[in-house]
């Protein structure tokens, strides 16, 4: 870009005031900017989340796998399923990744009454404390359904709705090389991670793990919890 004229050139005390204003502008643009999860977008952080357990089949072997690579995630688990494995819950738990509320039975709760969406959450809740001694304070809609009616009632109950950025729809199970391939190719600082424990086979997300997870860790990246209690 070509430099402005000398009679549009700010002089003395004008050249000050425009410097300070710009500056000024310049914070406030920092500051507006959307918040990040925990460590911020420029930490080589990856947020590593699982949807749909506990399963008592694969569970285990996403945790072995996560135990071996030294990497904690973040499970949202859906309340029939604890009630079903609560000792899988209580391994999670125990191992120190977060356990998080992901519904009673993993409907659209865009389209729940109000007493019915509290039903979804508070039994989840209930199931989950019972098994790691915690109360989630994060939830993920199922299908990412959200609206500003899903977001009041959640802040309403003491949760903050978390979605995610990566998603390679590992739930179609489209092969274990697509699921590392979509994984790999767009995760950057501060990605959130899609990927699935639960709701059916997940043979192939468990055999993508240690592709993703060696790769990540060659490429400098570290692993993080989400900011959820």
């Amino acid at each position: 870009m070509s430099s402005p004229r000398a009679a549009d050139r700010p002089r003395g005390r004008r050249a000050a005031r425009f410097a300070v204003g710009t500056l000024v502008a310049a914070a406030t643009a920092v500051v507006a900017l959307p918040a990040v999860p925990a460590q911020g977008a420029a930490a080589k952080v990856v947020y590593l989340t699982f949807d749909d357990g506990p399963s008592p089949r694969y569970t285990p072997q996403v945790l072995s796998l996560l135990s071996q690579y030294g990497v904690r995630a973040t499970f949202f688990e859906i309340g029939q399923n604890v009630a079903a494995n609560p000792e899988v819950t209580r391994q999670v738990g125990a191992q120190g990744h977060s356990v998080q509320n992901h519904s009673w039975s993993h409907p659209d709760l865009r389209k729940l009454s109000k007493s019915a969406f509290q039903y979804q959450v508070s039994a989840t809740d209930a199931r989950i404390r019972a098994q790691t001694g915690t109360t989630p304070s994060c939830l993920r809609p199922p299908y990412g359904g959200v609206n500003g009616t899903v977001r009041s009632a959640a802040a309403g109950l003491g949760k903050s709705v978390q979605l995610w950025s990566v998603d390679p729809q590992d739930w179609a199970r489209p092969g274990r090389a697509a699921i590392e391939r979509r994984v790999l190719d767009a995760v950057k600082p501060g990605s959130v991670v899609l990927l699935h424990d639960g709701g059916g086979d997940r043979g192939q997300t468990v055999a993508a793990l240690p592709a993703i997870l060696g790769t990540l860790k060659s490429r400098g990246y570290t692993f993080a919890l989400l900011p959820c209690r």
